[in-house]
């Protein structure tokens, strides 16, 4: 475990934001590198029991004017940026590196599905779309593509179905019961002029800003892969 938590706080830069508890990554890395064992000792018994503390799914939602905006009369001339526990999101990167490797082995993930994958990222997409078109056109075929945007995704994402999906392809048991409680009973709090600082419970699919959230998301939309004739 110890190794891992080096792993994840690499990829944990100095000037992200800290979330409720005020805790910057910097704070996290300096500790780990005295006391590796600290980090350790906290976040081991969370993935092998597969729980995720209700103190660690607080968030805060800082509400930011949309620049440019000519009237701030909507709630869409705004955005809002999630800030989360920088040690949940330590737990989430490495839930996250173990879930890649078993989505890969199950199948789980679609065949030309790049983005959120070791190794793989867009420009391998537009490789391989690129490759497909002028394979198509050598005989003398005709080619369009289709692209979607799907909106709200993350949001509309049924956290049950996605369980009941990931146990039944056969992912281990504590990580299925871990995205479980980290799914469930989430709250935040918006933070701007005249907000109170309570937080609320929010019903969400998929929270933004997870390092996890993207995985879980291809994951669940693996359905939505149609492989045509060609």
């Amino acid at each position: 475990m110890a190794i891992q938590i080096t792993v994840a706080l690499r990829k944990c830069s100095y000037s992200l934001a800290s979330g409720p508890n005020t805790i910057p990554y910097s704070v996290w890395k300096r500790v780990h590198l005295i006391s590796p064992q600290l980090l350790t000792d906290l976040l081991d018994p969370l993935l092998k029991f597969g729980y995720h503390p209700t103190t660690m799914k607080k968030a805060n939602m800082e509400v930011l004017d949309k620049p440019g905006t000519p009237s701030y009369d909507s709630p869409s001339s705004f955005k809002v940026i999630v800030l989360l526990h920088p040690v949940s999101k330590i737990l989430e990167r490495i839930i996250a590196s173990g879930l890649s490797l078993a989505a890969s082995s199950l199948k789980l993930l679609h065949q030309n599905q790049c983005d959120f994958l070791p190794a793989l990222c867009s420009s391998d997409a537009v490789l391989y779309l690129v490759y497909t078109v002028r394979k198509l056109q050598r005989p003398g075929l005709k080619v369009t593509t289709l692209f979607l945007d799907i909106k709200e995704g993350f949001d509309n994402v049924n956290a049950s179905i996605l369980c009941s999906f990931l146990k039944g392809a056969g992912v281990a048991h504590y990580m299925v019961s871990w995205i479980r409680s980290f799914l469930f009973q989430i709250t935040c709090r918006l933070l701007f002029q005249g907000a109170p600082k309570s937080f609320s419970p929010v019903q969400v699919g998929i929270p933004q800003g997870s390092p996890i959230s993207s995985l879980l998301f291809v994951i669940y939309v693996i359905s939505l892969h149609i492989d045509l004739p060609m």
